[in-house]
C-alpha cells in the first residue's frame, strides 16, 4: 500500500460519511452524481459547458432530494441508504483518479501496447501509482465494457470507439 492508495481510501471514507450524514438523501445523491457523469461523459461537450451543466444538474439534484426526503434520518436503514449512495460515488471517483493518469504508447512489432501510468510522471508519483493496490485492483476496468469505462475513464471509451 503506497501513499496514494491512503489518500484514495480516505476519499472514499469520507465521501461515504457524507452520504451516511445525509441519510436517505445520500443515495439520491451518490446516484445522482454517477447519473450526471455518465451523462456528461457519454456527451463529451465542451469542458466549460459540462461544468455549467455539472453544477445545474447537481443542485437539481440537491434540491430534488431536500423536497422529496422529508426527513432523511429517520432509521438506520435510511443511513446505511445514504452509506450506499455515497459508497457508489466514493468508488466511481476514486476509480476515476487512479486511472485518468496518463498512459504510454509503443509501437512494436506485435502491434500498439500501452503501459499506465506513463513513465514521464515525476517519480515519486510514477511509483505511488505503479504500486498501488487500487491501481493493481481497478486494472481490469481497461478492458470492462463500454458502460463502465464511459463513466471512469471516458477518454479511453472514446478512444476504443474510434478505433
Amino acid at each position: 500500500m503506497t501513499w496514494f492508495d491512503a489518500l484514495l481510501v480516505t476519499l472514499w471514507a469520507a465521501l461515504t460519511a457524507l452520504g451516511v450524514r445525509r441519510g436517505l438523501s445520500g443515495l439520491i445523491w451518490g446516484l445522482g452524481g454517477l447519473a450526471i457523469c455518465l451523462l456528461l461523459n457519454s456527451v463529451s461537450g465542451h469542458p466549460w459547458l459540462n461544468l455549467i451543466l455539472a453544477g445545474a444538474l447537481g443542485l437539481g439534484v440537491a434540491l430534488a432530494a431536500q423536497r422529496f426526503v422529508a426527513s432523511p434520518l429517520e432509521t438506520p436503514l435510511h443511513l446505511a441508504a445514504g452509506a450506499l449512495g455515497g459508497f457508489l460515488l466514493g468508488g466511481a471517483v476514486v476509480a476515476a483518479i487512479t486511472l485518468g493518469f496518463p498512459m504510454d504508447y509503443r509501437v512494436t512489432p506485435q502491434g500498439r501496447t500501452a503501459s499506465y501510468p506513463s513513465a514521464s510522471l515525476p517519480p515519486a508519483l510514477y511509483d505511488a501509482v505503479r504500486d498501488s493496490a487500487l491501481n493493481a485492483q481497478f486494472q481490469a476496468l481497461w478492458n470492462a465494457d463500454s458502460f463502465l469505462k464511459t463513466l471512469l475513464v471516458p477518454d479511453q471509451a472514446n478512444t476504443s470507439r474510434r478505433n
